[in-house]
């Protein structure tokens, strides 16, 4: 069953359906493979998050540009707040804020600083702040 709201396949208990890894334990696609150094570690955090279509959408409309550098730093908040049990997390970057669901790791919406301050945040249980 997929649910259209996460983008994930969802099995019969509504997990996520399992995804086998390989012999060793480690999940490979052709591209890390044949990545190395930085490319490599900023392909797999931009594996480590997904972006719901809304946000994508409002990424484009606000003309928000994300470097693989705070891609980098944001997946590595959504690591700390999901080691602190948080289900959905306000993660502030220097000029921008994103919603993001900690289990699914999908960014809901995102803002940037005009928007940020036109805007109350409801339905969070944590936020997260980073350089």
């Amino acid at each position: 069953m997929n649910d259209p709201r996460i983008g994930l396949n969802v099995g019969l208990a509504g997990r996520p359906a399992p995804i086998a890894p390989a012999r060793d334990g480690y999940r490979r696609t052709d591209e890390a493979a044949a990545l190395t150094g930085s490319s490599f570690k900023t392909m797999l955090a931009a594996q480590s998050l997904k972006f719901s279509q809304h946000a994508e959408q409002r990424l484009a409309q606000r003309g928000i540009k994300i470097a693989p550098e705070q891609l980098e730093r944001i997946a590595s908040a959504v690591d700390q707040a999901s080691a602190k049990g948080a289900r959905d997390s306000l993660v502030f970057c220097k000029n921008m804020a994103m919603i993001v669901n900690v289990p699914s790791r999908t960014v809901i919406t995102a803002m940037d600083e005009q928007s940020m301050r036109q805007h109350i945040f409801t339905n969070i249980d944590s936020a997260v702040f980073i350089n």
